[in-house]
C-alpha cells in the first residue's frame, strides 16, 4: 500500500461520517491520503481541501458523494488519471462508471472500510 496515494472525495470533519473514518483507517494502514470536502479542516494529519487541486500520482479515488453531486467532479476525477475509483455504498453511479471505463479507469462498487479491514485495499 505504500506509494498508493488515495483521494477521498466528499470528506467530512464529522467523526461519525464514513468518509472521516475512512481517512483515519487509510492513515492507520500507511496509505498516503488527500481529501476534498465542503469544509476546510484536518482529520489526523490530512488536510481537507475545498478546492479541486491537481493532486499528483493518485492511485485510488474513493467517493463519498451521492450520484447527483458527483456530476461536478466527473472531469476533475478523470483528469487525475487514477487507476481506480471506489463507489462506496450509496454512491453507485452507472453513468460515471461508464465514463471511467471509456477513459481506461477501473471502478469498484465496494466499501473502502471493508476493503481495508479485509486487507483487500
Amino acid at each position: 500500500m505504500k506509494g498508493k496515494k488515495t483521494l477521498v472525495v466528499g470528506a467530512s470533519l464529522n467523526p461519525n461520517r464514513y468518509s472521516n473514518i475512512a481517512i483515519k483507517r487509510l492513515i492507520d494502514k500507511g496509505v498516503e491520503t488527500a481529501a476534498i470536502g465542503l469544509r476546510e479542516g484536518k482529520v489526523l494529519n490530512v488536510i481537507i481541501d475545498t478546492e479541486r487541486k491537481h493532486f499528483k500520482d493518485i492511485n485510488t479515488v474513493t467517493l463519498y458523494l451521492n450520484p447527483k453531486r458527483q456530476e461536478d467532479y466527473y472531469q476533475y476525477i478523470i483528469d487525475l488519471k487514477p487507476e481506480r475509483v471506489i463507489f462506496n455504498p450509496g454512491t453507485e453511479n452507472m453513468e460515471f462508471v461508464k465514463l471511467l471505463k471509456d477513459n481506461n479507469i477501473d471502478s469498484e462498487i465496494a466499501c473502502t472500510l471493508v476493503l481495508l479491514s479485509t486487507n483487500q485495499y
